[in-house]
């Protein structure tokens, strides 16, 4: 149990491990579906092709489209696609990186249910029972049908229940003929895609290793950014909000017991050490003290990302924060600004 909890904390904190090992489990997760799939062919000319072909082809789309889905960085990629410039450059090259590699992800799984399909045989059969070529596998001499009797009689191959034209053409045949067919068609798929997952894998970064080593840096940077800001929020807002409730709490309180002053004398050592702690959580909102100057700042990250230059880091609108119309430009000396409820009891 140690040990499969120990793969797990790994799979969380490497993002591409985690994806990796997502594509896997969509993967083999779509070769057990197909296996508890109920194949049924309908056995009718008109309807065989194209129940064969859903069949082949909506799975893929499905399982391409919740590979997508399951990735987390794709409200990330559209986030970079879609935010404006600001006073942060987008760059072409690391959007392409990062969707070139979901998608090859994503297209595991429905790699691996078109192989199964093809490589079981099925799909195939019911597809093309009516194309089966009777003038070399079977015998129509002596018999008086017409084509749309055979097409008819042929399309109930994949029925075994049901198939009428072993004069025609033994039932056990034709399945062999069409899912030796199939199989072929399946490991010609395997090689190619296996041939081209090597050129996308190996070769590509050959020709453009600086873009590729560039493209993949910055999509890790955007990737844990996003991270560690998601973490700054909760810890900020954890802050802000610890400090509203009890700031409304030590009013209700002061008013309650206005002629209550043994009560006050009581717990004024227990006030102490939370002043000590209420002042460490002060700090930690930067002068943020208002609903309002959140909102702007939040705005601001989203309309002007702040540059990726270390020497001279300059925030959104000049070298401060806004609040309130003004600007906050002492960040390193917070200001300690106090929030006030005021109760009616």
């Amino acid at each position: 149990m140690d040990k499969f909890r120990m793969i797990f904390q790994f799979l969380q904190a490497n993002q591409e491990s985690f994806m990796n090992g997502i594509c896997g489990i969509m993967a083999l997760a779509s070769a057990q579906l197909y296996t508890t799939f109920d194949f049924n062919c309908p056995c009718l000319p008109s309807y065989n092709l194209s129940y064969a072909m859903g069949v082949l082809c909506v799975p893929p789309i499905v399982l391409f489209l919740l590979g997508f889905v399951m990735n987390n960085n794709i409200s990330m990629l559209a986030e970079e696609w879609r935010r404006p410039t600001g006073m942060r450059q987008k760059d072409a090259a690391v959007l392409r990186y990062m969707f070139c590699s979901m998608t090859q992800r994503a297209l595991i799984a429905p790699a691996v249910w078109i192989s199964v399909t093809l490589l079981h045989g099925e799909c195939f059969i019911c597809a093309f029972s009516t194309s089966v070529p009777i003038d070399k596998l079977g015998n129509t001499t002596g018999i008086d049908l017409t084509e749309k009797e055979i097409k008819r009689i042929l399309a109930r191959i994949p029925c075994k229940d049901i198939y009428d034209g072993h004069d025609i053409i033994p039932q056990e045949v034709a399945s062999r003929y069409l899912r030796c067919i199939s199989q072929a068609v399946g490991w010609t798929f395997v090689l190619l895609m296996t041939f081209l997952a090597f050129l996308v894998r190996a070769i590509r970064p050959c020709f453009t290793q600086a873009a590729f080593l560039k493209s993949k840096y910055w999509s890790h940077y955007i990737d844990i950014e996003r991270k560690l800001f998601d973490e700054t929020c909760t810890e900020h807002a954890k802050s802000f909000a610890k400090l509203c409730i009890q700031q409304f709490f030590e009013n209700i309180n002061k008013d309650f017991n206005m002629g209550h002053a043994h009560i006050l004398e009581k717990s004024e050592k227990s006030e102490k050490s939370e002043r000590s702690s209420e002042q460490d959580e002060t700090d930690k909102l930067l002068g943020v003290t208002s609903q309002g100057t959140m909102n702007t700042l939040l705005k601001n990250w989203h309309k002007c990302k702040p540059p990726l230059n270390l020497n001279s880091y300059e925030h959104q609108n000049g070298n401060g924060y806004i609040q309130n119309g003004e600007e906050l430009n002492n960040l390193n000396g917070p200001k300690k600004e106090i929030i006030t409820y005021y109760s009616k009891v």
